[in-house]
């Protein structure tokens, strides 16, 4: 998942583009982008409609739209907040244990999210996935912490029947 969206950034004409993240800032200073603004939740909840309406050519939710409790509202609120041509990367967890922070609501396939993009008149929806088996049994170790990746332990093969993450690139037209 972080190379597919680190790939589809670096795409980007990054120095044109002023960036919304929602709940996180691991993007903040890996591309030379225009503007770059974080938003955090309770502050902002996108459930409750746009921050501003037509302001963002990016917004991205990493690991976000699991927690939220109306996830269509939050499409739409990112639908009105990029301008014409704007993109919205999402990401979620599939195969991931439950982490209530502060709760843990939601789980999309593919054409889950596809259709949850849709629904919001996002269009040019490129979806994708990955996990496997070995990953998926070491993560099912009780408490709340996440196994760390380990390239001589663990393998980066994805079994399309076992995904772990699921992510969407969608495009307002």
């Amino acid at each position: 998942m972080n190379r597919e969206v680190e790939r589809f950034i670096t795409s980007l004409d990054t120095k044109k583009m002023s960036v919304l993240e929602i709940s996180g800032s691991r993007f903040r200073d890996r591309w030379p982008f225009h503007s770059y603004t974080t938003v955090q939740y309770p502050d902002y909840d996108v459930c409750s409609g746009p921050l501003a309406v037509a302001e963002f050519d990016l917004v991205i939710a990493e690991q976000v739209f699991e927690h939220i409790l109306h996830p269509d509202l939050g499409v739409r609120s990112v639908y009105q907040m990029l301008k014409p041509g704007g993109i919205f990367i999402i990401d979620t967890p599939f195969l991931l244990k439950f982490h209530p922070y502060p709760r843990d609501l939601y789980r999309w396939t593919e054409d889950g999210m596809r259709t949850l993009l849709e629904g919001a008149g996002f269009s040019a929806i490129e979806t994708g996935s990955w996990g496997n088996r070995r990953c998926l049994i070491k993560d099912l170790t009780p408490g709340l912490g996440w196994t760390s990746y380990q390239p001589l332990l663990h393998s980066l093969k994805n079994e399309p029947q076992f995904p772990i993450v699921v992510w969407a690139f969608a495009h307002k037209e």
